[in-house]
């Protein structure tokens, strides 16, 4: 070979090896893509609340005497449980005692009087019909029977006057116990002592008007417990009484609790600089759970709207514009973009009515950049192999 031709050769190899480093250097790459397969599932319709929620308890008092005074009897502590009809709290009320004991003694002499008075009344009158029979047989004179019908009318009165006496003073004694009664506390139904403010022998006054003051006592019942949740005005449409819904607490992590819609409010929460929301309670339903709850936990509660079982599914994730989803093609490693119909959703899924099927796989990485219809791609899975 001659060294012309040597020279060309060697020039022509490298010109294609030069155009082999630029095809190369500049060759379009493939976009390392996530993919999931389309499946078959459960897809739920949910909505949620905006803002934090609350556990409250189902019957909670914050409860104050209706009379000022000093504290003279505390029977109970922070944290106990009490029972209906328990005594909380006293204060000193001996003057009261000692005015209901002098009040059951003049009902009790009242009493006393007006049987005394309707004995009276009764014989009199019996005084009376004698004399009548008397008359008619002409031993005693007409005098003598006007005086013995106006005695017998005269006692029926004071008989009746003692009577009405009698309910006065029973009545006072009413007024009195209502009086005493202002002076303690009692529980209204069964609970735990949540807060107690004050002190044997201080002073405790009743809140003026609107003015809130402290309660004395805060009693909670421990044994019912829902939870209040602000639901967005354009989602609470969709919520009825009755529907099922899946209640987490900070508290509790990611445990999730089984609850029911128990009320939704008839009116629309308009707090400035905040959205308009309406309260949607939330009753636990199980037992179990109810045990291990505290009132005043914050929560969040996703009310399911409708549940779609066995349907075509995709990663909510990998939809775009509402019908659209990108399909990565194993055969020929190519991304095509196709259009979707879609039906119930949520956060996590959204069913498929029509444009996949089953097993195909969808990108889920739409975020990609040069991520089109029609480029090379290739899954994560195995760029990283």
């Amino acid at each position: 070979m001659g060294t012309t031709t040597k020279r060309v050769f060697l020039g022509l190899l490298i010109l294609v090896l030069s155009a082999s480093w630029f095809w190369w250097a500049t060759r379009a790459r493939p976009v390392d893509v996530a993919v999931t397969a389309v499946e078959r599932g459960t897809v739920e319709k949910t909505v949620a609340n905006t803002r934090a929620g609350t556990v409250k308890a189902c019957r909670r008092a914050k409860l104050s005497p209706s009379a000022g005074g000093q504290i003279a009897e505390l029977p109970v502590k922070e944290g106990e449980f009490v029972k209906r009809g328990q005594l909380l709290l006293e204060l000193w009320n001996k003057d009261l005692t000692a005015q209901l004991a002098l009040t059951r003694q003049e009902a009790t002499s009242a009493k006393a009087t007006a049987r005394a008075k309707c004995i009276e009344a009764d014989q009199a009158r019996r005084e009376s019909d004698r004399q009548q029979k008397l008359l008619t047989r002409q031993l005693v004179s007409e005098e003598q029977l006007d005086r013995a019908v106006s005695a017998a009318n005269a006692g029926d009165a004071a008989c009746e006057a003692a009577q009405a006496t009698a309910a006065v003073s029973e009545a006072r004694v009413g007024v009195t116990e209502a009086t005493l009664e202002k002076t303690r506390l009692i529980a209204p139904f069964d609970g735990v002592v949540a807060e107690i403010n004050g002190e044997l022998n201080e002073y405790v006054t009743p809140s003026p008007v609107g003015i809130p003051t402290p309660p004395a006592i805060d009693l909670i019942a421990n044994h019912c417990f829902y939870l209040t949740a602000p639901i967005d005005e354009v989602d609470v449409a969709g919520i009825s009484v009755g529907q099922t819904a899946r209640v987490t607490l900070d508290a509790f992590g990611e445990r999730r609790f089984k609850g029911r819609v128990r009320r939704i409010a008839d009116y629309v929460l308009d707090v400035e600089k905040q959205a308009r929301t309406v309260d949607v309670e939330v009753e636990f339903v199980d037992p179990a759970d109810i045990e291990q709850l505290l009132a005043g936990y914050s929560a969040d509660a996703e009310i399911i709207l409708d549940v779609r079982k066995d349907t075509l599914r995709i990663p909510t994730e990998a939809i775009m514009d509402g019908d659209l989803v990108y399909v990565f093609v194993p055969d020929s490693n190519l991304i095509e973009q196709r259009q979707v119909r879609t039906g119930t959703s949520n956060w996590d899924h959204t069913e498929v009515v029509d444009g996949l099927n089953e097993g195909e796989l969808v990108v889920t990485s739409v975020d990609r950049e040069g991520l089109a219809d029609g480029v090379d791609a290739r899954r994560e899975a195995d760029s990283a192999q």
